[in-house]
């Protein structure tokens, strides 16, 4: 089955594929279908995001069509950046830019120890099939923000999130997809998938 994929993030669109595609689905980019359409993520939560995202797109193209909207929730920051993440140095003139944001979260987080720094990343994904057929998952992966970035992969706060192994930066995408909050979101989408068809 081909679905587009609702989103404009290279990174992210690399991993939908390198997960959705052993599934069984093409993925296509959202910039192949309806180049340059934005759909404002205006949701209080992640989930509302990746509806919003996916009913939208699903709308203008009449394609099955995946959203995910995810980011990272620190305890200590009372769950900040959250839905925020993309954007969170934003008030620092950064608009999305990864570089500023986890600057920001260094600062913010200063010296507290890192039995202090724990934190979650979660992915909700809405997968729209066709109107009013929806199917939505979360996933969620735990770990400690790092007191500096390590690793050259991955994108966004990847540097910063340490799990076993070390931070999603620095360990192969394959094995970031076995952890991640994205793979396990796409894994339970797959069961709620697979239960429709028996």
């Amino acid at each position: 089955m081909k679905v587009i994929a609702a989103t404009r993030n290279a990174h992210k669109l690399a991993e939908l594929s390198r997960i959705l595609e052993p599934m069984g689905y093409q993925v296509v980019s959202q910039e192949e279908v309806c180049p340059g359409f934005e759909v404002e993520e205006d949701g209080t939560t992640f989930l509302e995001n990746a509806r919003k995202k996916a009913v939208e797109i699903f709308r203008r193209t009449g394609m099955p069509t995946i959203a995910d909207d995810s980011g990272l929730c620190v305890d200590a920051l009372e769950g900040a950046p959250g839905v925020f993440s993309a954007r969170y140095a934003d008030d620092e003139g950064a608009f999305h830019d990864d570089k500023a944001n986890n600057q920001k979260l260094l600062r913010k987080l200063g010296d507290l120890s890192m039995e202090r720094r724990t934190a979650r990343f979660v992915s909700a994904i809405s997968f729209v099939l066709g109107e009013g057929d929806i199917v939505e998952c979360e996933g969620t992966c735990e770990g400690h923000i790092a007191f500096s970035q390590v690793g050259d992969n991955g994108f966004g706060y990847d540097p910063l999130f340490l799990v076993e192994g070390g931070s999603f930066a620095s360990i192969p995408g394959e094995e970031k997809d076995r952890i991640s909050h994205r793979g396990n979101a796409l894994r339970t989408l797959r069961e709620l998938l697979l239960a429709r068809q028996k």
